[in-house]
């Protein structure tokens, strides 16, 4: 333990290498020699390898790359097939979803959403590969499933946006285009045609619990990097063995806060703020569109948001029916 330990200090261990405990007769064995590297043990331990993949996790790494090359090809294709376009023009080149006149078909041409659907479904795959990967390794290794379903909200809002939401609205066209740039175009498009998703209160639920998320994480790993001299990083043993480094926090944040979480319960507080998220605004997505037109209008109806009075010298706003009518004739319903 060094005398002198700060935010600006850090403490990395080598070590012989770890294997891993034994695995169960028949079960894929781990890949890879494990080699240490100190500049990876700055952020986090140095040794790297060896890694278990097995059937799922060949079958995930497959089923991604074969996603990712229909991507990078056809974003390539529309450039002309020319590297520097592509690299200088990658943030914004995209692969689309059918349009609207394809409907839910699931064969349309290649060029005109096929691909799209091909690549969604291959990642699609991937993903949900990887979700089982997760847990099966989480049961052999005698560890609750908490990360897996974690990563279970993630994808629901995943598949929210690809998937579930279409077909609810009935269309493919009402997916995420692949691209970065064309996936935040997409974002503003749908606020802006459904009335603001700001005033969306699942939208509000999701964007609380990102940002505490962020404060809970740092106020906790400020805490316990403030009293790691004391061995406040052996939280498991200090949950049931409160020593000096879990007093002198709970008595730090009682002084400053007048509450404090427990070593077990910041722990419970972290997963489900992460964990409702995305949990949350899967829901907000999926009801946009579905069962509210217009957020606003919503808001309004139900006393969230204010009817804002016309700007001098500008006409009077119309009235919410008459916006209902407006929108519904942009959209063709």
């Amino acid at each position: 333990m060094p005398q002198f330990h700060t935010l600006w200090t850090h403490i990395e261990l080598r070590g012989p290498d770890e294997a891993g405990p034994p695995l169960q007769i028949g079960s894929p064995g781990r890949i890879g020699k494990p080699f240490h590297s100190q500049w990876l043990g700055r952020i986090g331990e140095m040794q790297v390898l060896p890694t278990h993949l097995g059937p799922t996790g060949v079958a995930s790494l497959l089923c991604g790359f074969i996603a990712i090359e229909i991507i990078g090809l056809n974003m390539l294709a529309s450039v002309d097939w020319n590297p520097i376009r592509f690299i200088r023009l990658l943030p914004f080149l995209s692969l689309r979803p059918p349009p609207a006149k394809y409907g839910l078909d699931p064969f349309p041409p290649l060029r005109e959403g096929g691909w799209w659907l091909m690549a969604g479904f291959f990642l699609t795959a991937a993903i949900l590969l990887w979700w089982v990967k997760m847990y099966r390794r989480a049961r052999a290794l005698g560890m609750g499933t908490h990360i897996p379903w974690c990563f279970a909200s993630a994808i629901w809002l995943y598949l929210v946006l690809g998937f579930f939401r279409p077909i609810a609205m009935g269309s493919w066209s009402e997916a995420v285009p692949f691209g970065v740039i064309p996936h935040l175009n997409w974002t503003a498009t749908l606020s802006v045609r459904y009335g603001n998703l700001f005033y969306n209160p699942f939208h509000m639920l999701s964007i609380s619990f990102l940002y505490g998320s962020t404060m809970l994480f740092a106020m906790h790993a400020g805490t316990i990097l403030a009293v790691t001299p004391l061995g406040g990083e052996r939280e498991t043993h200090q949950i049931v063995d409160r020593g000096t480094a879990a007093e002198r926090a709970a008595l730090f944040w009682r002084w400053t806060m007048g509450f404090n979480a427990t070593y077990e319960s910041i722990h419970r507080w972290l997963y489900w703020f992460a964990t409702l998220v995305t949990l949350t605004g899967g829901i907000g997505i999926l009801a946009t569109g579905t069962l509210v037109d217009n957020w606003y209008l919503w808001g309004v109806k139900n006393g969230l948001a204010p009817q804002y009075r016309p700007a001098p010298g500008l006409p009077a706003a119309p009235p919410p029916e008459a916006l209902k009518h407006m929108q519904d004739k942009v959209l063709g319903r």
